[in-house]
């Protein structure tokens, strides 16, 4: 572990977990938290969870398990140059998505649709439920436990009205602070991911061509590096070249700019970080960029009329679901049936947000299909 700046997360000092533990032993708390996350029901499940691609329709398409540790790596790399805790933006990353729809955003607007009169759906908080709540392996308490930098980290949004609920991570979001420099760098590696891992799974299914990203700057500039540097290349390494060279662009934009952004507001502590604004940014050219490409990949992937053509068939069977077992709480499984007790449209939320991609077709197929092998 490199030395620690003063206004990093230092694990030591740690605002503590909601159930009281005796400290790790050879590993610091934020080890633990990460140990936690890997080994979670939720985290599994991520491997058949898609980004913008149903999990059925390629292998090499990434999922939100790949995305997961995709930004852990960016993120780490960033946190190591500026003097911040790895571990800490290694256990957000990996969480960050936990409490995720199946199919992708389009499952997440479906589920939010059907609990827009019962308190709304928000996969932060989702996520967020789940470590603190729905993960059952310990004897002691529900959830994992996890530390208060890890779970505010998760916690990237929230509505004042959810805030007021969530007790000490969610003030911050009513007095108008900053979480950890580290929640900071695991929200920004989040989108440098997504946005250039997106631009790789739209090439591979040939929804988005390399001709249309010749008119996005970011593409454009470091394709025309590549084609100068090794005329021939076929697509596959061009492309891979390309993205690995965006990506690192964007680190090293956001380690530069944020340092300096450091260095001008001098925190001597993380309490500091909490007071200020924002510290880890792109330069403003760099920005730009970046909304450019999101704005590209919105247009011309996300609202592609094969993406639009599944979105609607995952949307209505997650809306089917959500109405049959509203209907009928007797089709859930026996611990979800124990939950509706309290909450049932919360218990049937959270057991469809639980499903994989997968597992939600198959669900539908039992629940609306009958087989001749029930017969």
């Amino acid at each position: 572990m490199h030395d620690l700046a003063p206004y990093a997360a230092h694990p030591e000092e740690t605002r503590g977990r909601q159930h009281f533990e005796s400290p790790p032993q050879g590993r610091n708390h934020f080890q633990r938290d990460r140990d936690r996350i890997i080994h979670s029901t939720a985290f599994r499940r991520l491997e058949y969870k898609t980004q913008v691609f149903v999990n059925h329709e390629g292998d090499l398409f990434r999922t939100r398990l790949t995305h997961s540790l995709e930004v852990a790596q960016i993120g780490r790399a960033i946190a190591r140059t500026l003097g911040l805790q790895e571990d800490l933006v290694e256990a957000i990353s990996l969480a960050h998505d936990l409490g995720h729809t199946p199919f992708g955003h389009a499952g997440q607007d479906a589920l939010n649709d059907c609990m827009r009169n019962h308190g709304g759906f928000e996969h932060n908080l989702q996520s967020l439920r789940v470590v603190d709540q729905l993960e059952q392996r310990y004897a002691e308490f529900n959830g994992l436990n996890l530390t208060f930098e890890v779970r505010e980290g998760i916690l990237k949004h929230c509505s004042v009205k959810n805030a007021r609920t969530l007790g000490d991570v969610g003030q911050r979001f009513l007095d108008r602070t900053q979480p950890s420099l580290e929640a900071q760098v695991a929200n920004l590696a989040d989108e440098i991911a997504y946005n250039n891992h997106d631009v790789d799974d739209g090439l591979r299914s040939r929804l988005i061509t390399l001709e249309q990203l010749k008119g996005v700057q970011i593409f454009s500039e470091h394709l025309d590096q590549v084609q100068k540097l090794y005329p021939g290349l076929n697509d596959r390494r061009l492309i891979h070249e390309t993205i690995r060279r965006m990506i690192n662009s964007l680190v090293m934009d956001l380690c530069a700019k944020s340092a300096e952004l450091i260095a001008d507001a001098k925190p001597a502590s993380i309490a500091d970080v909490r007071k200020m604004p924002p510290l880890i940014k792109f330069s403003a050219a760099v920005q730009q960029q970046q909304l450019e490409l999101k704005q590209f990949l919105r247009m011309n992937l996300y609202r592609h009329y094969r993406v639009n053509r599944m979105s609607a068939k995952a949307q209505r069977t997650i809306r089917e679901l959500f109405e049959a077992f509203m209907q009928d709480p007797g089709l859930l499984p026996e611990d979800f049936q124990l939950r509706t007790q309290s909450d049932l449209p919360r218990a049937v939320s959270d057991y469809i947000a639980g499903m994989t991609d997968r597992y939600a077709m198959k669900e539908y197929q039992r629940v609306f299909v009958i087989s001749e092998r029930e017969l």
